[in-house]
């Protein structure tokens, strides 16, 4: 597989983690839904912890209360193969690994999170989130991917306008290490996933947030 189609798999794939709103929310990638009673007992378990940190960030963008403190969760999330290979369809290339599962410890200001809802036009620095993911792979063993990335929103009248994930550093197996390194490389400088990353945080905060409003009371 040449270095040009694996820096485009290694991107599209990263749609599916990269940043709060993707990790807390079941993704809008295509083949990646599944329902409950589909799930694994660890799938499960993944779910309910990432619907009470989305619960958290919900309540600080629709109750608005500075008293609350800030937010902190740490959120773990699966992709199974087919659901991966799904993501990457996109890009005309395959899968080549098994199963994906990423840890990513959230921490949000609470007040940065408020005035996005409130003021006429704020700019949003989001602290640096450190990704771990751990990739099945059958020939070489399982290996494990890091990378960092400190987004930044510009929000106007409450809607995400503009995006980016400004990519850190990467730690993985040299073949996978390269793909990222092109891949993040390329975003840094042209920004390509800036339309998919505004989609998801206002698809977040209209209609992921509403899923959940029965729960933010009080919160």
């Amino acid at each position: 597989m040449s270095q040009f189609r694996l820096s485009s798999m290694v991107l599209v794939a990263a749609l599916g983690c990269w940043t709060v709103p993707a990790m807390t929310q079941e993704s809008k990638s295509p083949g990646s839904g599944l329902k409950l009673e589909e799930l694994t007992p660890e799938e499960v378990q993944e779910r309910e912890a990432r619907k009470s940190c989305k619960v958290a960030i919900c309540a600080a963008f629709r109750n608005r209360k500075p008293g609350g403190g800030d937010i902190s969760c740490n959120v773990i999330k699966s992709w199974r193969k087919e659901q991966l290979s799904k993501m990457v369809e996109k890009a005309k290339v395959s899968w080549p690994w098994g199963r994906v599962k990423c840890t990513a410890p959230v921490s949000l200001k609470r007040d940065t999170l408020i005035k996005a809802m409130t003021e006429p036009a704020y700019e949003a620095t989001l602290d640096k989130h450190k990704v771990v993911c751990e990739v099945e792979r059958e020939k070489d063993g399982n290996a494990e991917i890091k990378f960092d990335f400190t987004p930044k929103v510009r929000f106007e009248k409450g809607k995400a306008t503009k995006a980016t994930l400004n990519w850190g550093t990467v730690e993985a197996p040299t073949l996978v290490k390269g793909a990222m390194w092109t891949a993040t490389a390329t975003d840094n400088t042209f920004n390509v996933l800036q339309s998919t990353i505004v989609e998801d945080i206002n698809d977040f905060i209209d209609n992921k947030c509403d899923e959940v409003k029965g729960e933010l009371a009080g919160k």
